[in-house]
């Protein structure tokens, strides 16, 4: 019954799926984080640093103005350590889940798309010594917007630059007040489908 389903399901959304232009893409750049101080616990400060980000993109591009890009995103960042003993740091991850709503200057099938971009994602902050895989990371949910542009190099390839900023709750319940800022600065590979 479950694969009759799917068939009739993939019958009636193919005329308007073929109508729309999907694009993979991988971007990699630098991850700024402000308002990054996360609190004091046990006379120690903690708070991250910058890092690196490399994000994986599916966009589908609905109509001739619009898309939707849904993502993941790995972050590599530092978490630091202050006390009246001294100061150090550990590397630590942030991985981010995202759904986004772009609108286009210029229409689909253009060479270059300048896109102004909104929407919400999750971060799930793992501290040193813990695995994501074994759910020791801190979830917070946030809002993100910013902008970019694409550039169509051939019919199948073509490049994107990114310049974003992520509102997340602060990890760890450690009492920093604030939400943390996260500016993603990228540019990427495009493959059109």
């Amino acid at each position: 019954m479950k694969k009759i389903a799917l068939a009739v399901s993939l019958f009636v959304f193919a005329g308007a799926l073929s109508a729309q232009m999907a694009e993979v893409s991988v971007s990699g750049g630098a991850s700024a984080l402000g308002n990054k101080d996360l609190g004091t616990y046990s006379g120690t400060t903690y708070s991250l640093d910058n890092g690196w980000r490399l994000a994986f993109r599916f966009t589908l591009n609905s109509q001739k103005f619009f898309g939707h890009e849904f993502g993941y995103a790995y972050n590599r960042t530092s978490l630091k350590f202050d006390s009246s003993t001294g100061s150090a740091s550990q590397g630590m991850a942030m991985h981010q889940g995202f759904y986004n709503f772009l609108v286009y200057a210029t229409p689909e099938g253009s060479r270059v798309r300048p896109f102004a971009t909104g929407g919400a994602h999750f971060s799930n902050f793992v501290p040193p010594g813990s695995s994501v895989t074994s759910g020791q990371g801190d979830n917070k949910f946030g809002f993100n917007y910013g902008g970019g542009v694409k550039v169509k190099l051939t019919d199948l390839f073509g490049i994107r630059l990114d310049l974003r900023q992520y509102h997340t709750g602060k990890p760890f319940d450690l009492g920093g007040s604030g939400l943390l800022r996260q500016t993603e600065v990228s540019a990427g590979i495009v493959i059109r489908l």
